[in-house]
């Protein structure tokens, strides 16, 4: 331990190895500061090893290379009309404006790539300012052989990520795969034959050597980070922050059962997520009913950065907002299963226990749990929800627990499983019986489903009718690519909850990433980026990446901002 009572000291130390707190580190350290990454689990990666690895980008570099268009006014424009009044202005525009240089920054200064997803629309694209593709970008593919042994260490991702759980895929795959697009048939053939012809990655481990989305993007992270030694601690937990005259000048960490100090010369980046797997949050914060087992994160978000900020005196918003998501069960999984892709495939339908609609089953994500809970709370048992089909999707398509039917039909799933993880009957009538649904409730409501099919419009919903909703989808139905007959038995259903992939309540943050005090004041020396500040998206979800690409931002502009006032004088500091 040092003289001043300190185990280590860095310029900057930075809590949480996702996305945005290995980006902190390499950005402070390519900024001349010395930096260290501390990960209070045994894997680093965090949720974002698990996730698309996607970021929302307006104005990124390939728009025009790919076809499209953007402009910062029509970014501004739709961004003001999803998120409204919820988050300042300067939040917003420091978003846009520097997430585009962020990109090109990890690009030239750590050989970091992302790419855009060209189709890929914004979660609304008919707001002013939206967009029919081009702002959601994806990282670049990145060979695990460069990482060594450090592979090892980090997370793995869902299996539900991986084509027949095993297999890398990334987003423009994915899309031609699930949505049974041109030339899925010769994609699937060409992505098994690499994995299984490598031959020798595969003595070495199940995992695909080529790693994308999430993987992608922590892998490249860390690799850079090992490139140019900044260093990483796992098991190494924030247990709290340390004031001098009201100042955070470091933290006290538990590292393998001891208690250490560690001292921030410049400033502490708490990037080590939200609070989805901490039930005693998730009760005083989020709507009831709520349970950490319906979370798609993985159990590793306890809250941590918040709790130590909030004992700072910093200030919390947006707490009682989530990612959202309806998610599903599958036994012996560490988290539930998000359904991003299945609801907007033609012949299923989402019901509440009267049989009844509640929601466009193609609908964002968030919106789609959102409605769950505004349905529920008219009393019409939307919690659990029901995501009904028949044997013609469940042959066709995935459903978040079990392959498309043709892959792994029924007779290869767990006997256990069914009427208990799936449920299924012969008729509509059965099935509601099953699952507790009125069954006259039920038989109407598909009526209804199969004339929207064959008129191609849901007058109830309007599935189908934007860029969004069919992006998952399946091209070769007509008239609309969302909406099929759901009429060939055996019927099934499965289950869904209200959960999410993060929470986005946290520490008030400036367009500086500084952590505000209730009187908006600035704790000088503290930072927040990710899913542990609040989120610059407030109550709405921009588009894909919506998450991680104001990680990645604010983590840059963060390291940026510490080595700025590094710069500047005391004296200058003071007067100030």
């Amino acid at each position: 331990m040092s003289q001043a009572g300190w185990d280590q000291e860095y310029d900057v130390v930075v809590v949480g190895s996702g996305g945005g707190g290995m980006t902190a580190a390499l950005c402070a350290q390519a900024q001349g500061m010395s930096s260290i990454v501390i990960e209070k689990s045994d894997k680093y990666g965090g949720t974002s090893a698990v996730s698309g690895g996607g970021i929302w980008i307006p104005c990124n570099d390939d728009i025009a290379r790919t076809g499209g268009s953007d402009s910062y006014e029509e970014a501004l424009t739709y961004l003001k009309h999803v998120i409204g009044d919820e988050v300042p202005q300067a939040r917003i525009e420091a978003y846009l404006k520097n997430a585009p240089e962020m990109v090109r920054y990890l690009a030239r200064t750590f050989g970091i790539h992302y790419h855009n997803v060209p189709k890929y629309p914004d979660y609304y694209p008919n707001r002013p300012g939206g967009k029919e593709g081009w702002r959601s970008m994806q990282p670049a593919e990145f060979d695990a052989r460069l990482l060594g042994d450090e592979f090892g260490r980090q997370r793995e991702s869902f299996r539900g990520t991986l084509l027949m759980g095993r297999i890398a895929m990334d987003q423009i795959e994915a899309h031609t795969l699930f949505s049974r697009g041109p030339g899925w048939i010769l994609l699937t053939l060409k992505l098994l034959l690499k994995y299984w012809l490598d031959f020798g990655w595969r003595r070495r481990t199940h995992r695909d050597r080529r790693q994308v989305l999430g993987q992608g993007m922590v892998a490249a992270l860390r690799y850079a980070m090992l490139q140019r030694n900044v260093p990483l601690q796992l098991n190494t937990g924030l247990e709290s922050l340390v004031e001098e005259g009201g100042r955070v000048v470091g933290l006290v960490v538990t590292q393998n059962g001891r208690r250490l100090r560690y001292r921030a010369r410049r400033g502490v980046i708490l990037a080590c997520g939200g609070f989805e797997s901490n039930q005693q949050m998730r009760e005083q914060y989020l709507a009831k009913p709520t349970k950490a087992e319906w979370t798609a994160a993985p159990p590793i978000n306890h809250g941590d950065g918040i709790r130590a900020g909030k004992a700072v005196g910093a200030q919390l918003k947006h707490m009682d907002l989530v990612w959202g998501s309806p998610t599903v069960r599958k036994p012996g999984a560490a988290q539930q299963i998000t359904l991003f892709v299945e609801r907007g495939m033609p012949g299923c339908v989402a019901v509440n226990r009267k049989g009844r609609r509640f929601v466009n089953e193609a609908a964002a994500y968030p919106d789609f749990r959102n409605a769950m809970y505004a349905d529920d709370a008219q009393g019409n048992g939307c919690i659990p929800a029901w995501l009904v089909f028949d044997a013609t999707f469940r042959y066709k398509y995935p459903m978040g627990i079990f392959l498309p039917g043709q892959i792994e039909p029924d007779s290869k799933l767990p006997a256990d499983w069914l009427d208990e993880v799936y449920f299924r009957a012969e008729t509509l009538d059965g099935l509601a019986a099953k699952i507790g649904v009125d069954a006259a409730g039920l038989q109407a409501t598909v009526a209804k489903m199969n004339e929207y099919a064959r008129t191609g419009v849901d007058a109830e919903f309007h599935k189908g009718e934007t860029a969004i909703d069919r992006y998952y989808s399946d091209p070769s139905v007509r008239p609309n690519s969302c909406l099929g007959p759901i009429v060939k038995p055996p019927f099934y259903a499965v289950p869904m909850w209200p959960g999410e992939i993060g929470t986005k309540g946290g520490l008030e943050t400036d367009a500086r990433a500084r952590v505000l005090r209730e009187d908006g004041s600035v704790i000088e020396g503290l930072y927040a980026v990710g899913n542990t500040s609040a989120a610059v998206m407030g109550p709405t979800y921009a588009g894909a990446g919506s998450t991680l690409g104001p990680a990645l931002t604010f983590a840059y502009i963060a390291a940026r901002d510490i080595a700025a006032q590094a710069r500047v004088p005391d004296a200058v500091k003071a007067a100030a």
